[in-house]
């Protein structure tokens, strides 16, 4: 089993595009694992159909028992993120605000603060509409812990390919550099870097090697809407060369990737043009990377 994880730098360069249509392409023989918890949207074009759902709990707030509370005020004294309040006659806790880290709960004379787990989201073992295992997850609002829950869906999607012995697991990751694309990274056997031709997906590239390096992971770059600014372009492919990162392939700006998802299609399958091609090319040339690494 092969872990291919799709991370890019920033949002809206297509990444999750790309990794439906590796999705489609590899249909029964991958297990899909959406790890962009905070904003999932790969079940939008893979129409999953939910075989298990459970509650994510992960993390603890301080919660006051109006009964034992005395009002002695010692435990919003003592809290630095401002989450206790005294309202109507009794001490309550801003959920938003507390950080769970205890304190009040350590100092409370009366023992009226426990420290209570929390449901911070839903996860979800699902079949797609092409056959393969979707692993996904939807991050309550200002929930955090995204990082754990990111763990959680990559690590029942290797689970079920070595069980099942599927041959790879492809990992939509988040964008950005932040706790969930780590996650997202660990353990990974190949990176594919998605970025684009612009000012600010060039840099935000140059972030993800860096993070891609301190992992010492292998990875490849497909540059989007390549034709949008050829010079910087240019500027990627040189950097790409010197960084050692391969480069796998560069598409075209094509309004066939916006028409694809408002009819919930990947591209792949939506369109049967040079896009598909060179997205179909990409894939087979992920995959003999992913097999040359290993050799190496």
């Amino acid at each position: 089993m092969k872990e291919i994880v799709v991370i890019s730098g920033k949002g809206g360069t297509g990444k999750t595009s790309i990794s439906a249509s590796f999705a489609y392409l590899e249909r029964e023989n991958s297990v899909i694992a959406d790890c962009d918890v905070d904003a999932a949207n790969m079940h939008l074009l893979l129409k999953p159909q939910a075989i298990e759902a459970s509650d994510f709990f992960s993390g603890v707030k301080a919660k006051i028992d109006p009964a034992l509370c005395i009002n002695c005020g010692v435990c919003e004294e003592v809290c630095r993120f401002d989450a206790v309040f005294f309202k109507n006659a009794t001490y309550s806790v801003k959920q938003l605000n507390c950080e769970g880290c205890g304190y009040c709960d350590k100092v409370c004379p009366t023992k009226a603060i426990a420290m209570v787990e929390q449901n911070v989201g839903k996860f979800f073992i699902s079949k797609s509409r092409f056959g393969n295992y979707l692993i996904h997850a939807r991050l309550a609002i200002g929930a955090e812990n995204s990082g754990k829950l990111v763990a959680k869906v990559k690590n029942e999607a290797k689970k079920i390919a070595k069980e099942k012995g599927i041959a790879f697991v492809i990992v939509d990751g988040a964008p950005g550099i932040g706790c969930p694309v780590l996650s997202s990274l660990t353990g990974a056997n190949y990176v594919v870097l998605v970025t684009e031709a612009t000012i600010a997906g060039f840099h935000d590239l140059k972030r993800v090697v860096e993070l891609v390096k301190k992992f010492r992971l292998k990875a490849g770059a497909i540059i989007n809407k390549h034709d949008l600014n050829k010079e910087v372009t240019n500027e990627i492919r040189n950097f790409l060369e010197k960084e050692k990162i391969d480069f796998i392939s560069k598409i075209p700006y094509n309004t066939a990737f916006t028409d694809a998802i408002v009819n919930e299609r990947t591209i792949v399958e939506f369109n049967q043009n040079e896009i598909s091609d060179l997205l179909k090319t990409s894939w087979e040339k992920i995959k003999f990377n992913v097999k040359e690494k290993e050799n190496l």
